[in-house]
């Protein structure tokens, strides 16, 4: 297989050659908050920056390095640097990385008293992750080339020949779509997901390397259709483009809106645990995730948190139902399918 299409094949293999570590204490409380804090991140610096930002402002002492890459590269290094770690903290856009991560060791545990109330799907085995945001996987449109009335109610209908060479997504090496294919692998099977992935590409599918580029070139009406999480629909359409969005899959005989969730760990032997821990309180905290909201359009892990007004207006959605335990225990199947079809990005 390719290497430069699955950097979670190179994952998986490091993985199996590492054990598990012991977990440490958390910091005593009234611990000083202070000195300097390596944060990876698998979320794009501007994503993430004014949320730390925020932190600082309420612990000026502390000196954060970020560290932002994809979650496969951020993850083959944790494990890479496991014997002398660099890293205090890891935040990472979907579950899977974390979860294969926590299952060797690589977290310690701590339950912040700020997620106390938060869904248990949220919560990794021994405490090793906390999720800290939910996004969903939809349709955004380019509203001067395409109606309302037009717009594709599923995924499924990104095939259709109406749609040729007008559909944009992000590739096999975007963490994101990476999730997507293998939730669909668990919801509907190998022929299932590989026919899909086959029709898209007969169907001229533009693929690029992040998101970002999907939605732009949607905004700009270089395509009509672009399949993204669903806050770069709302990011597009602050910057004045002529977009809209469908939430799709969400009739009774449909497979539901694929989600997922970015999430928190602190890493196994972390040089400033206090500071670690004190932002993972931030961050699950009501003006962290109100903050995340209101900055990045995404849905708060935590119950009663606000969420921004243009999202809300879009009302509930009915999610598909599946267990993220089994679908990042088959990362290398879903990874064999893109491989078959050479789903490049």
């Amino acid at each position: 297989m390719r290497s430069k299409l699955f950097p979670l094949m190179t994952l998986a293999v490091l993985l199996a050659a590492c054990g598990s570590g012991a977990t440490a204490p958390v910091s005593e409380p009234g611990a000083e908050i202070a000195g300097r804090l390596v944060v990876y991140s698998g979320r794009s610096e501007p994503l993430i920056q004014p949320v730390l930002d925020a932190f600082r402002a309420k612990h000026p002492d502390v000196e954060i390095l970020l560290k932002s890459g994809s979650n496969s590269e951020l993850a083959n290094a944790l494990l890479e640097e496991q014997a002398n770690p660099q890293a205090d903290l890891f935040v990472v856009t979907e579950l899977f990385t974390v979860q294969t991560l926590n299952g060797r060791g690589i977290f310690q545990s701590y339950r912040s008293p700020a997620a106390a109330n938060i869904p248990s799907e949220f919560i990794g085995s021994n405490d090793g992750w906390t999720g800290l945001t939910r996004r969903a996987r939809v349709i955004m449109y380019n509203t001067d080339l395409v109606s309302p009335e037009e717009a594709p109610q599923s995924i499924f209908d990104l095939t259709d020949p109406r749609w040729e060479g007008q559909v944009a997504a992000a590739g096999s090496t975007n963490g994101s779509m990476q999730a997507q294919i293998a939730a669909m692998r668990v919801l509907l099977g190998d022929s299932a997901t590989e026919a899909w992935l086959r029709a898209l590409q007969d169907n001229g599918v533009t693929l690029f390397g992040g998101h970002t580029d999907v939605r732009k070139a949607v905004g700009a009406g270089e395509f009509k259709l672009g399949l993204v999480n669903h806050y770069y629909y709302h990011l597009q359409k602050e910057e004045g483009s002529p977009v809209g969005v469908v939430y799709p899959d969400q009739d009774a005989e449909q497979v539901g809106l694929i989600t997922n969730a970015t999430a928190v760990a602190i890493v196994q032997g972390a040089h400033n645990l206090p500071a670690a821990q004190a932002l993972v309180d931030f961050l699950l905290s009501s003006e962290g995730q109100k903050l995340f909201a209101e900055l990045n359009f995404e849905y708060p892990v935590k119950p009663g948190a606000e969420i921004h007004p243009l999202v809300k207006s879009w009302g509930s959605f009915t999610p598909q139902e599946i267990n993220l335990e089994s679908v990042a225990k088959n990362w290398g199947l879903a990874a064999r399918i893109m491989d078959r079809v050479d789903f490049d990005g």
